[in-house]
C-alpha cells in the first residue's frame, strides 16, 4: 500500500472526512497504554516545570509585578501552539507529532529540520536537567557527600529505566510527578490567599495591592525589563507540545485531547499569572532574587519549619520531570525520523515493550556527557547549552504553526478535510504567532549578553542542518521510493 493516496480515494474507501491522505511508517508498532488521566496530567505537567519554581525569583526581581502580563502574554501564544497541534492531533494522531506533519505538509527537507531542533532542545535540556536533580539532591546532608557526577548518573538510570520498561511506566511516572508539582501550588496558592485576605504580616510587610503601590507600581522599573523578560518567559512553556506526542499512544485521542488541550488555558491563567500575583502582593519585587526559588522566599519569610526542603523537593520533582518527558518525547520523535532515513538507523529500533529504545538511548547519551562537560565548563559556557534549548524550542513552536497553516490552506482548497476541533481565527493566529516567536529572537539578540551569544549561533546552526541534510538526503530518498513502491 503506498504511503500518500488521494482524498478522494481515501473517501471512496469509506473512511470518514477528517482521515489523512498520508500515513507514517513511525506511528506503527507502539501499544495504546495512556490512558486520559495520563494524558491529563501530561498536559498540566508540560505548562508547569522549573520555569515557574525556579525562574519566576529572578524574573520578579528584575521586571517586577509586571511580570504577570508577560506569563499571560506568553501563556496565550503557547495556547495557541498546542491547540494549532490539538487540530492536527485530531486529524491524524501521530507519535511523530509535528515532525510527522512537517513530512506531509512541508515534505522530508521540512522533517527533517523540525525533528533535529526538537532534539537540539532536549538534548541540551537533559544536560540542565540532570545537573539540576543533582544540585538539588545536596541540599539534604544524607545526599551532601556524595560527588554530584554520582547524583546526576543515578537521576538519569532512575527515569531512563522507567521510560525504557513501557510507555506505561513514563505516563505513571509523569502523572506522579505532576500531582506533586500540582499540589505544591495549590498549597502554596492558598497560603498565599489566606494571608492577603488576613493581611497577616510577611516579613514586617502587609500584604496587598499596597505591597505593589509603595514598590513603585506594576512597571517599577520601567516596560523594557518586561519586554526583555519575555524571552525567559516564553520558554517556561516549553514542553507544552507533549500531549501532542503521547496522543499516538492512547486510545481514542478524539475524546481525550480536546478536554486536555483546552484545560491548560485556564491552568496557565491560575497557576501561573495567579502564583505571579500572589507573590507580588505579599512581598515586594526586590525581596526575591535569582538564585532562590520565589516559593521558597516566602516561606522562609514566614518561618514555616521545613518549608525550604519541601519546596525542594518539588524542584527536584519538575527537574526530572523535565528529564522524563525529554526522554519520551525524542526516543518518538528520532523513531519517526529514523524510519524516513533522516535520523541514524538505531533510533529506530523497539523492545518487547514497544518502547523507541535507540532515540531514547541517544539523548541520554547527552545527558551523560552534559555531567561530565560541567566539571570544566564555566558556568557562562553552560548558560549558552541552556540557551540553545530555546532555540530548539522555538523552532519546534514555529514549525507547528507552520504545519498548521499549511493544513487550514490544504483545507481551503479542498485537498484535506479540518476537524471540528479547530484552531481559533485562523489564519491570522498562526501569521500573529509566528510573528511573535520571531520578536523573541530579536528580544534574545536586544538584551545582550548570553541571549545575544547565543542568537549569534543561528547560522552555525541553520549550517548545520542544511549540511545534515545533504548527508542523508540519498537515503532519505531511497526509502521514499521503496514506499511508493511498496
Amino acid at each position: 500500500m503506498s504511503d500518500r493516496t488521494t482524498a478522494a480515494e481515501t473517501l471512496a474507501a469509506g473512511a470518514p472526512a477528517k482521515s489523512s491522505p498520508h500515513v507514517d511508517a513511525g506511528d506503527a508498532g507502539y501499544s495504546k497504554d495512556l490512558k486520559s488521566r495520563h494524558i491529563n496530567m501530561i498536559a498540566i505537567g508540560g505548562a508547569i516545570g522549573t520555569g515557574l519554581f525556579l525562574g519566576a525569583g529572578g524574573r520578579l526581581a528584575g521586571a517586577g509585578p509586571s511580570l504577570a502580563i508577560a506569563y499571560a502574554v506568553c501563556g496565550v501564544f503557547a495556547f495557541f501552539v498546542v491547540r494549532a497541534l490539538g487540530e492536527l492531533v485530531l486529524y491524524r494522531p501521530s507519535s511523530g507529532a509535528f515532525v510527522s506533519y512537517a513530512r506531509e505538509f512541508m515534505g522530508e527537507k521540512g522533517a527533517f529540520a523540525a525533528g533535529w531542533l526538537y532534539f537540539l532542545n532536549w538534548s541540551t535540556t537533559a544536560i540542565a536537567d540532570i545537573t539540576a536533580a543533582a544540585t538539588y539532591a545536596h541540599f539534604w546532608a544524607m545526599f551532601s557527600d556524595i560527588p554530584q557526577w554520582v547524583l546526576a548518573l543515578i537521576a538519569l538510570a532512575v527515569v531512563l529505566a522507567a521510560n525504557l520498561i513501557s510507555v506505561k511506566y513514563f505516563g505513571e511516572m509523569e502523572f506522579w510527578f505532576a500531582i506533586i508539582k500540582v499540589a505544591a501550588l495549590v498549597a502554596f496558592m492558598l497560603v498565599g490567599i489566606f494571608l492577603v485576605v488576613t493581611q497577616h504580616p510577611v516579613d514586617g510587610h502587609t500584604p496587598g495591592f499596597s505591597t505593589i503601590t509603595d514598590s513603585g507600581g506594576i512597571f517599577p522599573v520601567g516596560m523594557l525589563p518586561m519586554l526583555l523578560v519575555i524571552q525567559g518567559v516564553v520558554f517556561a512553556y516549553a514542553s507544552v507540545e507533549l500531549c501532542g506526542v503521547a496522543a499516538g499512544e492512547t486510545e481514542s485521542p478524539e475524546k481525550i485531547m480536546p478536554k486536555a488541550i483546552n484545560s491548560i488555558m485556564w491552568r496557565v491563567g491560575l497557576f501561573y499569572v495567579g502564583s505571579v500575583v500572589l507573590l507580588a502582593l505579599l512581598l515586594p519585587y526586590t525581596a526575591y532574587s535569582d538564585g532562590q526559588s520565589p516559593f521558597v522566599t516566602v516561606m522562609d519569610k514566614l518561618g514555616v519549619p521545613g518549608a525550604a526542603g519541601v519546596m525542594n523537593l518539588v524542584v527536584l520533582t519538575a527537574a526530572l520531570s523535565s528529564l522524563n518527558s525529554g526522554l519520551y518525547s525524542t526516543g518518538r520523535i528520532l523513531r519517526s525520523m529514523a524510519l524516513s532515513g533522516s535520523a541514524p538507523k538505531f533510533t529506530g529500533r523497539m523492545n518487547k515493550g514497544q518502547v523507541p529504545y535507540g532515540g531514547i538511548l541517544l539523548t541520554a547519551g547527552f545527558g551523560v556527557l552534559g555531567v561530565a562537560l560541567n566539571y570544566i565548563v564555566p558556568g557562562q559556557a553552560f548558560e549558552i547549552v541552556l540557551n540553545f534549548a530555546s532555540i530548539g524550542i522555538l523552532g519546534t513552536w514555529g514549525m507547528i504553526m507552520l504545519c498548521s497553516l499549511l493544513f487550514w490552506h490544504r483545507a481551503q482548497d479542498g485537498r484535506v478535510t479540518r476537524p471540528a476541533y479547530r484552531l481559533p481565527w485562523a489564519p491570522y493566529t498562526q501569521i500573529v504567532t509566528l510573528l511573535f516567536l520571531a520578536s523573541v529572537v530579536f528580544l534574545m539578540w536586544w538584551g545582550g549578553g548570553v541571549g545575544r551569544t547565543t542568537v549569534t549561533f543561528l547560522p552555525l546552526i541553520a549550517a548545520a542542518l542544511v549540511g545534515g541534510w545533504y548527508l542523508v538526503r540519498g537515503r532519505v530518498n531511497s526509502l521514499a521510493r521503496e514506499r511508493q513502491d511498496a
